[in-house]
């Protein structure tokens, strides 16, 4: 069977490029089509795609494509059908902010997507807008193709339940639920000696809430990772909290040995990939309600989720956490349920009954 996957762009290494490598493992003889490659934005990351028949759009010959690839978005439709993708049997796209499930399929060909999220810059544009002179335009006719072309999807995986629902009410189309594949370590227990946070340093996480909750009630917060919020970060900081900088994965463990939980805050998350880590390690988790971590951790069991995204109510939250006690078993447990092979067995059953059902169906299932 001949197959082909297509990933928006390949300019950072994220949860949606997790998600492309187990994919590329079930088909290691697809080819990858993306729109651009930023070998400088990727790093040291960028042997983790080494051997792989990468194909890029004519994106990526536009100059600083990397750097400005959003003032370029009103290509988008050029750029995906551009492709020729009539030599496969079954494409799987890989689908977000950059819309490469636009691309052109014979008839007989399955077409499945795996949607991380319908752009919010298009559907939520209040708080997700991209803010430039002819935003407002562009997006709207993008916003009109983008509805246009999920229609051409034969079939919609959604990594979350939340994705599901904005799929069905953007798109009017059903999705599958097959959350994305996580590196589960399987072992471990929680420490006593502070919080941890894992994860990128910008405002859209909401890290500030776990700096100024520690500060506050003096809780030691151990935090990993960079980004452009960092500088602020600090400052907001007290003398109970601690900036790693970036960790090698190696030594993720042994931080996790210490940590009493890990917190993540960002309350417009669909699926994290630290919570799921963190209690394949036995360590309990505290998230956000609002946010799509509320499918993962299990209120009360491997974790506990705070009611609002304010400091109070993150206080309040660390408090009640000090008074109860997780199991690390019952942790690893839950997050065994993300594993990759549970990822790789449903998507697998899922595109051969998908094959089965397809109207111009005339290849063996795989």
């Amino acid at each position: 069977m001949r197959v082909a996957l297509v990933h928006d762009y390949l300019r950072e290494y994220g949860n949606a490029e997790r998600v492309l490598q187990v994919l590329h493992r079930m088909y290691p003889e697809a080819p990858v089509y993306t729109a651009f490659v930023d070998p400088r934005g990727l790093g040291a990351t960028i042997d983790r795609f080494a051997g792989w028949d990468i194909r890029t759009t004519w994106a990526h010959r536009l100059p600083a494509i990397a750097h400005h690839y959003n003032t370029y978005r009103f290509l988008l439709p050029y750029f995906w059908e551009s492709l020729d993708l009539s030599a496969y049997d079954l494409v799987i796209s890989s689908s977000g902010n950059y819309l490469s499930k636009a691309v052109l399929t014979r008839a007989d060909t399955l077409h499945v997507c795996y949607c991380h999220t319908p752009p919010r810059y298009l559907w939520e544009p209040a708080t997700h807008a991209l803010p430039s002179w002819y935003t407002p335009w562009i997006d709207s006719q993008l916003r009109q193709y983008d509805f246009h072309v999920a229609q051409r999807c034969d079939r919609f995986v959604a990594n979350s339940a939340r994705v599901a629902r904005r799929i069905k009410k953007f798109y009017r189309c059903t999705a599958e639920v097959i959350p994305p594949p996580v590196s589960i370590q399987g072992e471990g227990q929680a420490g006593n000696q502070y919080y941890l946070y894992v994860g990128p340093l910008t405002r859209d996480q909401h890290v500030d809430l776990a700096v100024a909750a520690c500060t506050r009630s003096d809780r030691p917060l151990w935090i990993v990772g960079t980004g452009s919020d960092a500088q602020r970060l600090q400052a907001l900081a007290g003398k109970s909290i601690r900036f790693l900088g970036a960790v090698p994965d190696q030594n993720l463990t042994e931080l996790y040995a210490h940590a009493k939980a890990l917190l993540f805050l960002n309350p417009d998350a669909d699926f994290g990939f630290p919570p799921v880590e963190a209690m394949g390690r036995g360590v309990p988790v505290i998230a956000s309600a609002q946010s799509g971590i509320q499918e993962i951790v299990l209120n009360y069991r491997t974790g506990l989720l705070f009611a609002e995204p304010t400091v109070e109510s993150l206080c309040e939250t660390l408090s009640q956490f000090e008074g109860l006690r997780f199991f690390s078993h019952a942790c690893i447990q839950r997050a065994e349920e993300f594993a990759e092979s549970v990822f790789v067995a449903k998507l697998e059953w899922f595109i051969t009954q998908a094959f089965d059902d397809h109207p111009h169906h005339t290849h063996p299932s795989p």
